[in-house]
Parts: C-alpha cells; sequence; structure tokens
C-alpha cells in the first residue's frame, strides 16, 4: 500500500466521522444553520427589508420571507453586480458564477467567501465517503479528469465572474494538482469539440483513474477516444476505477457507457449547482444522496403538486415524507433567500436524509393535466430499453397537441445506437410504464383524451448538433428531458429520420 493510498484512508475515516456527527443530528444542525443565516445577514439591505432582527423561528421567516426564483431577486442581485456591498450578504460576494437562464437570460450566482468552501468539500467527501466504504483508493496513485468549463475568469465591478465549474478549478487541493487533468491551457478552450480532442490527446497516454463530468459530455469523449484507438475505454484506460458525475440522471445512459468502457464501473453521483452543492452519493447500496445539511443551506420544501396554488405551505427537512415530490427552497451563505432553484427532488429515507432529483418544475408536461415529470419518462425509457434490448443515446419528450389526424399524443424524439426494427413495439413498453407510474396519464389513455406515445427517430449525432445549434454544446449545459411546449420539437425537425 502506498503512502498516498495509506493517508487517503485515514483522511476519509476523519471526515467519515464528522459528516456522522451531524447526520445524525439533523434538526439541531440545520435550525443552526437557520439561526446563523438570520444573524449574519441581519444588517444587510435584504435582512432590513425583512426584517430579520424579528426572525426567531421559521414560522417567522415564512411571515417575512417570500419564495422567489432569479428573477424576483434580481433587483438586489443587480445592485450587486453594480458593485454595492452588504445587499444579500455582509461584504461583497467573492465570485459571480455565471449561468445560462432560460427566461432571464445570464444568471449572475454570488459565491461568497463562506459558500466557496462548501462548493469544493462537497465534491472532496463524496471520494472520501466511497473510500471509508469501499476500501478502495488505489485510483489516488493514477491520474482523475472532470469535463468542465473554462477556468479563466472575467471581472464585474471589482467581483471575478465566470462558470461554477471554472470557478472550482482554482481550488483544487495541492494533493491532487499533480493527479489533475487535462491542463490549464487545454482547459481554457472554449470550443468544445476542439477541446474533447485536446483532452484525448492529453489523456490517452495517462493512467486515467477517475473519469468524471455531466454523463453526455464525458459519453462524446468515450465516443471519441473509441474511434480514435478502436478499442473499449477498460483496454485504453485500464486503471480507470471510479465514474462520478452529476447534472442528469445516469440511468438512461448506463447502457450506451458499459458498452463504450466494456464493462460495469462503480459510480458516485452528486448534486452541485452554481448556487449551492446539494448532496451526494455516499452509499453504493443506497438509493438516494446525501443530503449536506451542514453546509450553510437551510432548505424548505413544497409538495409540487401544491407549488403554484396561493396557499402552498412550506416545511423543513422535520415534516418531509418519503416518496413525495417536493421543490427544493434554499437560504444560503451566499445571500440566496427561499430561492427556488427549479428542481424536484424526493426523500429516499429520513435517517439520514437522503433525496434523488425527480426533475424540474418548468420541465413537466401537462397540457391535457398528466403532469408526466422528468423522473417518470427516464423509469419509462429505461425499463423499455431493457425490456426490448435498445440502447438509447439520448432523448427529449414534447407533447403533440394538434396533430394532422387523430387525438393528440407525446412525442419522444430518440437517437440510438442502432435504429429498432419495431419501434412500435418499444413505444408501446414506454407507454406502459408511463401509464404504470402516472395515474392521470393513464386516465387520458383510457379515456381517449390522448393516443399512446410516438417516436421520432433522431440522426445519429442530431441532438449533438442541436445543442451545438443554439450555442450549447458541451460544458454543463443539459438537454432538459422534457418540456410543455414545441420549441424543441420544432428545432429538432431538422434532426429527424423518420
Amino acid at each position: 500500500m502506498s503512502v498516498k493510498v495509506f493517508a487517503a484512508k485515514l483522511f476519509a475515516k476523519k471526515i467519515q466521522r464528522k459528516v456522522d456527527q451531524w447526520a445524525k443530528n439533523p434538526l439541531e444542525t440545520q435550525e443552526k444553520v437557520f439561526q446563523y443565516l438570520v444573524k449574519t445577514a441581519e444588517n444587510t439591505v435584504f435582512g432590513q427589508d425583512h426584517q430579520f432582527s424579528d426572525i426567531k423561528s421559521h414560522q417567522d421567516f415564512v411571515a417575512r420571507v417570500p419564495i422567489r426564483d432569479y428573477e424576483a431577486l434580481r433587483p438586489y442581485v443587480d445592485r450587486m453586480v453594480a458593485g454595492e456591498s452588504d445587499i444579500l450578504w455582509p461584504k461583497k460576494p467573492l465570485y459571480y458564477a455565471k449561468t445560462s437562464g432560460t427566461t432571464s437570460g445570464s444568471k449572475y450566482i454570488p459565491i461568497t467567501d463562506e459558500s466557496m468552501p462548501t462548493h469544493t468539500e462537497g465534491a472532496r467527501n463524496a471520494i472520501l465517503s466511497y473510500i471509508n466504504e469501499t476500501g478502495k483508493a488505489g485510483f489516488v496513485n493514477n491520474k482523475m479528469i472532470f469535463l468542465q468549463g473554462s477556468p479563466e475568469l472575467s471581472d464585474k465591478n471589482g467581483v471575478h465572474l465566470g462558470r461554477l465549474s471554472g470557478i472550482v478549478a482554482h481550488y483544487i487541493p495541492k494533493y491532487l494538482q499533480k493527479n489533475r487533468m487535462p491542463s490549464w491551457q487545454t482547459n481554457c478552450i472554449e470550443d468544445w469539440e476542439q477541446k474533447v480532442e485536446a483532452i484525448i490527446d492529453e489523456t490517452l497516454p495517462e493512467p486515467m483513474g477517475i473519469i468524471s463530468g455531466i454523463p453526455p459530455w464525458v459519453q462524446m469523449y468515450f465516443e471519441r477516444i473509441v474511434e480514435r484507438t478502436g478499442r473499449p475505454i477498460k483496454e485504453v484506460f485500464p486503471n480507470f476505477e471510479l465514474f462520478i458525475y452529476g447534472g442528469v440522471n445516469y440511468e438512461p445512459y448506463r447502457a450506451i457507457f458499459e458498452k463504450l468502457i466494456g464493462k460495469s464501473i462503480p459510480s458516485i453521483e452528486l448534486y452541485p449547482a452554481s448556487e449551492g452543492f446539494f448532496a451526494y452519493q455516499d452509499k453504493q447500496n443506497k438509493q438516494g444522496m446525501l443530503l449536506q445539511l451542514n453546509s450553510g443551506i437551510f432548505y424548505e420544501f413544497v409538495k409540487a403538486d401544491e407549488f403554484f396554488n396561493d396557499n402552498s405551505k412550506r416545511i423543513t427537512i422535520k415534516d418531509v415524507q418519503v416518496g413525495i415530490n417536493y421543490v427544493m427552497l434554499i437560504s444560503t451563505t451566499a445571500g440566496l433567500w427561499c430561492y427556488n432553484i427549479g428542481d424536484t427532488v424526493k426523500f429516499t429515507e429520513t435517517d439520514p436524509y437522503r433525496i434523488v432529483v425527480s426533475g424540474r418544475i418548468k420541465h413537466f408536461i401537462s397540457a391535457f393535466g398528466e403532469h408526466v415529470i422528468g423522473k417518470e419518462v427516464e423509469e419509462a425509457l429505461q425499463e423499455a430499453s431493457i425490456k426490448t434490448n435498445h440502447v438509447i443515446q439520448e432523448f427529449t419528450v414534447a407533447p403533440q397537441v394538434n396533430p394532422i389526424e387523430g387525438l393528440p399524443y407525446h412525442e419522444w424524439f430518440i437517437e440510438f445506437a442502432e435504429t429498432p426494427s419495431n419501434l412500435n413495439a418499444l413505444a408501446h413498453e414506454i407507454d406502459l410504464s408511463l401509464q404504470k407510474q402516472n395515474s392521470y396519464y393513464k386516465d387520458l389513455i383510457a379515456g381517449k383524451i390522448l393516443q399512446p406515445l410516438k417516436i421520432k427517430v433522431i440522426e445519429t449525432g442530431g441532438f449533438t448538433n442541436y445543442m451545438k445549434s443554439i450555442g450549447k454544446l458541451g460544458g454543463q449545459n443539459k438537454l432538459p428531458r422534457l418540456s410543455n411546449d414545441r420549441n424543441i420539437a420544432e428545432a429538432l425537425t431538422q434532426f429527424h429520420t423518420h
């Protein structure tokens, strides 16, 4: 056993003890976070506007601080971006993480001295948790890569501005610097396709131990390697032991990954966002990710099916239930207050608190009242593709409200590894699975309001070309799994095969 492996195992045990301490005292941990947030921001502009000095309990907080998305918080953010201090949190932010919003244009998400460490510690603790649980740490002797955005930062009135993954790249611990890939110069390449080729040039000769990133972009990296070498990833990188991912559900990609790799690889799921690092997979044999209750984030939840009601109820972790679809709201040491990040989650257990991301509150199909969510379409496709032995590359779903003939239906745009000879069989299995999961959808089919779904085949590389055409190829950009309109569907028409 190398010194590095031995040290990693000792460090993993130490960190796990700290995690266990707060995980075993969740309500007390969250109460401390809540009180710290309110007290610290008491004299900020936001704190004074919302009488933070009078807030003693969650009920007081609910009465004074409404739910906000970015657009509603924007008047405060705009003042910060203009250079003012003490607006949402004491002093100026350390960074702005720039993201591309669907309704707000560019978003500037503040990252502060207090919040920055939580972004890096979450990912670090996920790896240490894996080491502590499995005893496997050999990969620390090998190279590791995270497919990410450029680390080059710009200036916005005295505050550094960049993509979250690029900002985090500045905080890689010294003990990992020699292992980390790609090089700084390669990471700074803006064109995603050029960047992937440069990353391949650098990594092919190296003993890669950990590979991480958003699944669709790691898939592109793997596909290019297989094309170039004519060999599966397991032969190109025999030391590859662990895949780390976040941003989208891995399950729809698992079959194609295992085909590209040539075997099954252990994986860790992360739940990072510009607004905070929320959860990570802490157990290989448990469903869900450990919710980070001690990371300067106070969590509230609203049942997703009640979210748009005028009197929807905000609850804390104390009152959540397993299996319910919730909209997750956060208040943070970055100065986000009862902030709706747009994600929906479900708790898989409450001792400790583990969650799965079930979708986006704005990404659903309810053109006919069915309210189909991301998790349902992903599970339906996964179940059907296993039954029919089809490998799916990528997909998205939209409603077809006004078909040329017949009843309306859900239209599935799917890119296959190999186009099936019998699309109807696959469509039938997907439809059955979706009906099983969503009773509203089942009733609409049974009531002849909708006809069963239809599949539209997208040509090989079609989704990549679509993302490229809208300027969102690579990095942290993700294709929505489903939309309640036809915008993406219409844009995909140029990539149909039949």
